[in-house]
């Protein structure tokens, strides 16, 4: 039994939305944040950096102090307003022709705690702890997490029979990405009551996107929990706010890897190693898009090379050993490259597909990283596989594309 309830969203009129919506936090840097945040963007409120020239430390003082000032100030000017009544939110994104159809909704951190609300990743402390503070100041969920649970025939036909029958109050296509996004809002009680029942019947909801945001929120209900000698569960500060799709709606992209050095290896004898594991084919200065499970891409010294695990090197009845991010892990980052835990060693970085693999051959190619390698993505199966046997992903296995707008609706607390 998974508990969801309704909230009376804080979010921009109509005409503002576009404007106040903004890609998510861990999405860009602050100098791409600093060029694409408008006057209204969200961005000045989860990336507050921005607006000091230079820009300031992410984590510092005066950084959390402006975040709280900004969303202050957004909903003084009314560019973010609160909805009178508790609602349910329904978000659609389109990205190259497909649609996906999620629920807004407000998630209790128990379900969490208790396992309800399943990881596939492990999450770093340091991380936790920054949007910790975020959600702390704020008292509110400015980001919504990503989740994903077993689709359901009953809650289709509901967002179907809305969508087909109401103006969204949202409906515009982002700048830069392109990608459509509409929202309307549910506000029949009945409709709302029976949402919620529908979820007491579903087992577990997936993490998708947002682990920090997730682990740091029900931290913060612990806390509050911990200081309320009243406390009921009830309270608005357990819950958070979450974006929760079908599971067969979702595609999940390739999330690839950059390296700084060759750990004392040149390329041919990086090369020369890497042919014990795996069918090395050198391909040529064409960039080279993996085909299938077990084949990678590899960029090294102006070269894309084809690497295909042999037999025997990976287990495929078993839900990690069969994810090519822990071939490449095992194999590869650690016994050549010497990278021990993904999650602190700083030699490596992590590159979402949606900027392409030619952002992996630039970064290699301007000198700040030595190798990298792109990886064919994970399946939705392959990441409820995991979650349901209670494993865990290497960091950054998955990335789903579109990324919910921020600011689209918050949850306050």
């Amino acid at each position: 039994m998974v508990k969801i309830k309704a909230f009376k969203g804080i979010r921009p009129p109509a005409k503002w939305a576009k404007e106040v919506a903004s890609r998510p936090y861990d999405v860009l840097d602050s100098q791409e944040a600093k060029a694409e945040a408008g006057e209204k963007s969200l961005l000045h409120i989860i990336k507050p950096e921005i607006d000091f020239d230079p820009i300031a430390d992410e984590h510092s003082q005066e950084a959390y102090d402006k975040a709280v000032e900004n969303y202050k100030l957004w909903k003084e000017r009314g560019w973010l307003v609160q909805d009178p009544t508790e609602n349910y939110y329904i978000y659609a994104q389109t990205m190259d022709g497909r649609t996906q159809y999620g629920l807004a909704v407000a998630a209790h951190y128990q379900d969490y705690i208790d396992g309800k609300i399943k990881k596939h990743e492990l999450t770093r402390t340091e991380k936790e702890d920054d949007r910790m503070i975020h959600v702390r100041n704020q008292q509110a969920n400015i980001e919504p997490v990503f989740f994903s649970y077993p689709a359901d025939a009953e809650i289709d036909a509901i967002v179907a029979k809305i969508v087909s029958s109401e103006n969204p109050e949202y409906d515009f296509v982002a700048d830069g990405d392109g990608f459509g996004h509409k929202m309307w809002k549910i506000t029949d009680r009945a409709t709302i009551d029976r949402i919620t029942k529908i979820f007491e019947t579903i087992p577990a909801l997936y993490v998708a996107d947002g682990h920090h945001r997730t682990a740091a929120a029900a931290r913060v209900g612990q806390e509050m929990a911990a200081k309320n000698p009243n406390h009921t569960g009830e309270e608005e500060y357990n819950y958070f706010l979450a974006v929760v799709f079908p599971d067969n709606q979702l595609k999940i992209i390739d999330y690839n890897r950059v390296v700084k050095d060759l750990n004392g290896h040149t390329p041919s004898q990086i090369v020369a190693a890497l042919e014990k594991n795996f069918d090395v084919r050198e391909v040529g200065t064409e960039i080279y898009t993996p085909d299938r499970l077990h084949n990678f891409g590899m960029y090294l010294d102006g070269r894309w090379y084809s690497l295909t695990a042999k037999p025997g090197t990976y287990d495929d009845n078993d839900p990690i050993g069969v994810l090519d991010v822990t071939i490449l892990s095992n194999l590869v980052l650690d016994n050549i490259l010497g990278i021990k835990d993904l999650r602190t060693d700083k030699r490596i970085d992590f590159v979402g597909g949606i900027r392409g693999l030619g952002e992996l051959q630039k970064r290699v190619d301007s000198g700040e990283m030595k190798i990298a390698f792109a990886l064919y993505p994970v399946s939705m199966k392959q990441l409820i596989d995991i979650a349901d046997t209670g494993n865990i992903m290497p960091p950054k296995t998955t990335w789903f594309e579109p990324k919910l707008r921020s600011g689209v609706v918050i949850h306050g607390f």
